[in-house]
Order: C-alpha cells, then structure tokens, then sequence
C-alpha cells in the first residue's frame, strides 16, 4: 500500500499515517501527544516524522496551553486527497477483493466488532 500511495501521490506511508489521522480524526488539528497514541509511535518517531513534514510544508506544530498543536496545511490537505483514491484501491486490492462473496457478511461483522473494540478503547 504504502509504495502505491507514494507513486500515485508523492508521499510516504507514514505521512499518510500522519495527516489522516489528524484531517479525519482531529478535523485538521490535533494534539501531538494524541496523535502519537493513534499511530502507537514513540515519541522521538513521531518527533522526527512531524520535522520531516514540516520542511516540506504538510504540517505546523504550534504550542497552545498545555499541549502540542499539530495542523495540517492546505498543502498536506491537498496530498492526503490526491493520495485516497490510491489507498483505497490498494486496501480493496490487498484486503476486500480477497473475502470471497458468500463470506462478505461474516467479513463486515468481524470489521464491526474490531471497529467498536478499537473505539471504546480510544
């Protein structure tokens, strides 16, 4: 998936980790130390990617009381949408093409309870 994002988009896999969560998540900001809790990263990993980002303008990290802001610019906007319709072909590719119809239901089911489990979690 990741290298189909990049070829179609010009963008990692982790950029895509990054500014989806924080467009769809965080409605275009969200806190760095949530976000981190999203992705499962360290830190210092996430610190690094986020200085990546930065330098090539998809992201502002901007201080607001307590807490680390990290804002996803027009331009990381504009890559994160160019970069959907390849995620989405390559999650059909590598996961929904692979469910054999008469198992589709059970399949949708399973996603449900994994869905629920993650957000009474979160």
């Amino acid at each position: 998936m990741e290298q189909q994002i990049g070829m179609a988009a010009g963008m990692s896999g982790a950029d895509f980790a990054v500014l989806s969560r924080v467009v769809e998540l965080g409605q275009g900001s969200l806190r760095q130390q949530e976000l981190a809790r999203l992705l499962g990263w360290e830190r210092s990993r996430l610190s690094r990617q986020l200085s990546r980002m930065e330098e090539r303008d998809l992201v502002v990290r901007t201080a607001e009381a307590s807490a680390r802001m990290i804002t996803a610019t027009e331009a990381g906007e504009r890559l994160l949408e160019g970069a959907r319709p390849a995620h989405a072909a390559a999650v059909r590719r590598a996961l929904l093409d692979l469910v054999p119809e008469a198992e589709n239901e059970q399949f949708w089911r399973i996603i449900d309870i994994i869905s629920s489990v993650g957000r009474s979690n979160g």
